[in-house]
């Protein structure tokens, strides 16, 4: 009785092993397995290798059996693939594939708070908790076209908001839900978008930073203090912290600060994005990152109009000479790609995409794992599909060529072992001209259509043109050919099939003797022989540091630079050094005096001209990447321009030339609390990173006046808190109240469910009080401005500067009693209602009362020529010219705690200078260079040299796009329009005057 139990055990087993359902039968289960074997194929079983005159055997949509010496099953229906090769069908890891577009939320006027009821995190951007898995739905008509660019897998996810929550791995066949799925794997998505979302916060790119890491923060504190209060979002979020993910990108300096963000929490992101990998390989050496490239090359613009196409920027010139080499830059440094098709506007533009990338160098074999091993890893589902194994899905690709060849197509997509037909192939087409050899002699054939059948000739290539006739008949795929020569008695019989060359197969000559025949399509023939340069497309232009007018062949190095007989502005007590020599080695100011030794240094002749410190912009708003404002919310502490500083602004180079070598980049002025400073080097070209000074201190932008109250928003904003002055001050109190609270909590917590979740905001916020953060304050009404100082002063710190200060003449000795510089204009007054009172004697009347002076930009153009802005000063008030110099050079150095290294020319100090033309303050002053740690990043020379090298670049990448092969539809030729931020430039393409 026990082995009939167990029999029937075991059969039950088998029954249940290929059960896939657990819903009922309706009527009679269908027991009929197909079984399908693919044969004589040339098969990839992936980018590395390959089975010639293979067999596939299919089953229950899993590969049964594949290689060169498999058997057909007896019940197998047998499709013979001679000719034909079998690939790998493609994995798309960027879709919304199934997932229905999230609708757009933004209205006319601002959100504050969340519009999404339930227990979900504050802000609607975060949404951890969706999840593809409930709301994939299969459609066919976009499935369609996915596998008529041969993939079979989608990676869907809620493409919409900061954290998008979990995808889904399906496949792309006709079934339902649940056979379409792979695998429910807990892939997050994440972005710095924030999507549909109406709420006003962020309205920047530092805002998106701020708000996923304190998201991070949050779902940590979560994770570990496990609150009774319980949060879906956070509950999702905490469990993402440990699973793989993705994170989408629209650069390389986007791809950057998501990698700092990913290194800060431990995480490991697959990022998708790097279309712009090539312009500077050398930020990603060691970071062993991975992409999911959405390729979509730049198209050529319509070039027809000389006058418009010299309105074409350099950066866009060179995107397209450049761009196609992006998938061979990145096969050259070693990163692991995956290829998408989801920025084109059909996917199966991606093999056009791709055969100009390999025109540009790319190799086949990573392009071909790019598409198939590599993202089946990245989405952890390469046990089911990626490559042809026994025991995967049958997903794979049946074409009629090489599958990157001209003239390649897909015939059919397999998916799950349905066969879907994309581009019907006719029984054999045999068409076309053929080289043939029999015997010693050459010969053409020429097989054309006859409406139903075909005619042919064979011509003699060596002796004459005689065409001989050539009986043809065809039967499925074979074709019968006979003839006679002239000089021979007898007729040749060949019996012949398709080849991937030609045709191939047996036949007798006249003699009855067998001999194996082959003819060579001359289209295969002329495509080998042909030059390889006229499928090159390489760049015509030479590579930058940045990729964009100006861009340094290499990046700056370090010289050992002496000056000669120059006119020395010190800054120091020893004032101005006439015919001195000052030598500049490893970086910093290493001599100064008279006849120093020329020794092997660089030897610059100084006679006439005038060196001084560098300039120092203590108020800039240049070198910031989409948002100089964070506006969503009265406090924004937690944001830091330091995450969005971008040193490919062209505006870095213009301000080198003129003289400007650092610069404090602040938040604008939305809010009575902005965010953080960047304080910076003016390093064109050099990473984010590089272009930080090291050590300095925190900074952070504080606000006055009318526009953190939106009096001159327009009357849509009239609900953020605070709309009066008087609520300004309140606001203050309110927030640094908030965080002391928060450190008591921190400090009297006895367990992680008692310990808050760390607060960035509140953290800055206590830096301000401990005296570890300074503030640099946007003013211009002398109450307020006494009240900012009472307020700084009741709570324990003091404010370090007061910029624009255009009341400060009235308040100069409370200035000077409480501490705080001013950094003003020269003589801006009268743009709005608020500096009515503003008078060009300001600088000089508070220079007198002893506070320290400096004079700003706050404007991309000023910013050149800040030495002219500091000789009004001359002119208002009769300031020294020594002393009208450092208010650009030292004054703003103290204000940013920077002066023990810039400001002055003293030994030891960093080698940031400039040498002029002329006097530094007169009009007719040019700077001839400019250096940043001995480094030169300007010099009129260079300037010369590059202008005639762009301009000959230019023509060469126009005649390109000229004579460009790939046949898009043109661009239209447009101007770049730049943006240029200023204290109330609002959202990312805001642009304004300045305040």
């Amino acid at each position: 009785m026990k082995k009939i139990l167990s029999f029937l055990g075991l059969g039950l087993s088998l029954f249940y092993s290929g059960f896939s359902q657990v819903a009922p039968v309706r009527g009679i289960a269908d027991k009929d397995v197909e079984i399908k074997a693919y044969t004589n194929a040339t098969v990839h079983v992936d980018a590395n290798t390959t089975f010639k005159n293979a067999t596939i055997v299919v089953k229950n949509g899993k590969i049964d059996a594949i290689g060169t010496q498999v058997a057909v099953p007896v019940n197998a229906v047998s499709v013979d693939l001679q000719g034909k090769h079998v690939y790998p069908s493609f994995v798309e890891l960027y879709s919304a594939y199934g997932i229905s577009e999230a609708p757009n939320k933004k209205g006319e006027y601002p959100v504050y708070e969340s519009t999404n009821p339930g227990a979900y995190y504050w802000n609607d951007a975060i949404r951890p908790q969706m999840d593809a898995a409930g709301m994939f739905s299969p459609d066919q008509k976009s499935a369609e076209k996915w596998r008529k660019a041969g993939f079979g897998v989608s990676l869907s996810h809620h493409q919409d908001g900061i954290a998008r929550g979990k995808g889904l791995a399906v496949t792309l066949g006709d079934g339902n839900t649940e056979e379409n799925i792979i695998d429910l794997k807990n892939h997050a998505f994440f972005s710095f978008d924030k999507g549909s979302s109406s709420m006003s916060y962020p309205s920047s790119l530092m805002g998106s930073i701020a708000l996923l890491r304190q998201a991070f923060y949050d779902a940590k504190w979560y994770s570990d203090a496990k609150p009774e209060k319980k949060n879906i979002s956070l509950e999702h979020l905490s469990r993402q912290l440990n699973a793989p993910g993705f994170f989408k990108v629209s650069d390389k300096l986007d791809l950057l600060r998501a990698e700092k963000i990913a290194q800060e929490f431990g995480l490991s992101w697959i990022y998708v994005g790097g279309n712009d990998y090539y312009q500077n390989p050398d930020l990603f050496r060691n970071k062993n990152i991975k992409l999911v490239v959405p390729i979509n090359h730049p198209k050529a613009y319509d070039v027809s109009n000389p006058l418009a196409t010299s309105m074409l920027a350099m950066e866009d010139l060179k995107e397209y000479d450049w761009a196609p080499m992006n998938l061979y830059t990145l096969s050259k440094n070693g990163v692991r790609y995956a290829l998408s098709a989801s920025a084109l506007e059909k996917p199966e533009e991606i093999f056009k995409e791709i055969r100009i990338a390999l025109d540009a160098g790319a190799n086949e074999k990573d392009i071909l794992a790019a598409l198939t091993t590599i993202p089946a890893q990245f989405a952890g589902i390469d046990k089911q599909v990626g490559s042809l194994e026994r025991g995967k899905l049958a997903n794979f690709l049946i074409t009629n060529k090489p599958i990157f060849e001209k003239g390649s197509k897909i015939i059919t997509n397999v998916v799950r072992g349905n066969g879907f037909e994309i581009n019907p192939e006719p029984i054999a087409d045999f068409a076309g001209k053929y080289l043939v050899q029999l015997g010693e002699k050459d010969f053409e054939l020429s097989i054309s259509e006859d409406k139903d059948s075909y005619k042919a000739s064979l011509m003699s290539l060596l002796s004459d043109s005689t065409k001989h006739k050539v009986n043809v008949s065809t039967q499925g795929f074979g074709i019968n050919l006979s003839f006679k020569l002239s000089d021979e008695e007898g007729y040749y019989r060949i019996q012949g099939r398709k080849s991937e060359n030609g045709l191939k197969g047996r036949g007798s000559d006249p003699k009855g003797v067998p001999f194996n025949f082959s003819a060579t399509s001359e289209e295969m023939e002329e495509n080998e022989n042909k030059n390889s340069e006229e499928n090159e497309n390489f760049p015509v232009s030479s590579f930058s540091y940045p990729m964009k007018a100006f861009g340094y062949p290499a990046l700056p190095e370090k010289q050992s630079i002496l000056i000669k007989n120059v006119t020395v502005w010190t800054n120091e007590k020893d004032g101005v050094l006439e015919n001195t020599d000052v030598l500049i080695s490893n970086g910093v100011i290493a001599q100064i005096g008279k006849n120093l030794p020329k020794a092997n240094w660089t030897v610059i002749d100084g006679t006439g001209m005038h060196l001084t410190p560098g300039i120092v912009d203590e108020h800039s708003h240049i070198a910031i990447s989409k948002g100089v404002n964070e506006g969503g919310q009265a406090v924004s502490a937690e944001v830091s321009i330091e995450h969005v500083v971008n040193p490919e602004d062209i505006n870095i180079y213009r301000q080198l030339a003129g003289g400007v070598t650092a610069a404090q980049l602040l938040h604008g002025s939305a809010n009575p609390i902005g965010g953080r400073s960047a304080v910076v080097k003016l390093k064109y070209g050099e990473s984010p990173d590089e272009m930080l000074i090291n050590n300095a201190d925190g900074f952070i932008k504080f606000a006055l006046g009318e526009n953190v109250k939106q009096s001159n928003w327009g009357e849509r904003f009239n609900s953020r808190y605070p709309q009066t002055r008087m609520g300004v001050e309140q606001m203050y109190y309110d927030a640094f109240h908030r965080a002391l609270e928060y450190r008591k909590a921190k400090e009297s917590a006895r367990t992680a469910k008692d310990k808050p979740p760390y607060n960035i905001e509140y953290e800055v916020l206590l830096e301000i009080l401990d005296r570890k953060r300074f503030v640099s304050c946007h003013s211009y009404i002398q109450s307020e401005i006494n009240m900012l100082m009472h307020v700084a002063d009741s709570l324990g710190f003091n404010i370090n500067t007061f910029t624009h200060i255009l009341e400060g003449y009235k308040v100069a000795d409370k200035m000077k009693a409480h501490g705080v510089s001013g950094s003003t204009f020269s003589d801006w007054w009268a743009y709005k209602f608020e500096v009515k009172d503003a008078i060009p004697y300001n600088a000089a009347i508070m220079h007198e009362q002893g506070v320290n002076v400096g004079i700003n930009s706050d404007d991309a153009e000023m910013g050149r020529r800040l030495n002219q802005e500091a000789s009004k000063i001359v002119k208002y008030g009769g300031v020294s010219q020594v002393e009208a110099v450092k208010m650009v050079t030292l004054n703003p150095a103290k204000m940013l705690h920077i002066d023990n290294r810039v400001g002055s020319i003293r030994v030891g100090k960093d080698a940031d200078v400039v040498l002029w033309s002329d006097v530094p303050l007169t009009q007719k002053a040019k700077v001839k260079y400019t250096l940043i740690e001995g480094k030169i990043y300007y010099s009129e020379d260079q300037e010369k040299a590059a202008l005639e090298r762009d301009q000959k670049q230019r023509v060469a990448i126009i005649n390109k796009m000229m004579a460009d092969k790939y046949g898009d539809k043109r661009k239209p030729t447009a101007a770049k329009r730049e943006k240029m931020y200023h204290c109330e430039s609002f959202n990312e393409s805001s642009e304004s005057h300045h305040d």
